[in-house]
């Protein structure tokens, strides 16, 4: 199922960037749609970034936990950005929004992590992102780093510390 679920995510950001228009003027970006990798220590995905006008973008992620747990969560985000050490090409970001993720149920205090049961459970949260990206000139990558703490409204855990970090690789259309 977490395959099925990564090919979807994947398949609808393409679809996003198919359909995506140029930017428009005054973005701080050298770019309209930015497609790629996000990873840390736990977490592996998908993400698209968009401009949609000016200094606000929106970005989808599709992530998964590549440990003994699996889940896949699904986060929409709108960001804020703005020009930063005097150079077009470094771009700072904040802002929020939203996720629901599908977990197995396993037992967080066992260091085994035994299984408390066969079952899956969903769950939704908000979710707040802050970060620094660098858009190189010569080729279409933008790398970023950022920090993206989320807390889940119900079952499961709220995540403010191993998981909130993360670096992505993005081709910029």
């Amino acid at each position: 199922m977490k395959q099925l679920v990564l090919f979807f995510g994947l398949f609808a950001m393409i679809s996003i960037q198919a359909s995506a228009q140029k930017r428009s003027s005054g973005s701080p970006a050298n770019y309209s749609t930015a497609l790629g990798v996000r990873v840390n220590p736990y977490l592996i995905g998908f993400t698209v970034k968009h401009f949609i006008t000016g200094p606000h973008a929106i970005e989808g992620i599709v992530s998964t936990n590549f440990s003994r747990q699996n889940n896949v969560t699904v986060t929409g985000l709108y960001e804020y950005n703005w020009n930063v050490f005097g150079k077009k090409e470094f771009v700072m970001y904040a802002g929020g929004g939203v996720h629901v993720g599908a977990y197995d149920r396993y037992d967080y205090y066992d260091n085994d992590l035994d299984r408390l049961d066969d079952g899956t459970y969903v769950t939704a949260g908000l979710d707040g992102i802050f970060g620094l990206e660098y858009k190189f000139n010569k080729i279409p990558l933008v790398v970023s780093a950022d920090l993206k703490p989320y807390v889940n409204f119900s079952n499961g855990t709220h995540h403010v510390g191993e998981e909130i970090g993360g670096i992505s690789a993005r081709y910029t259309f």
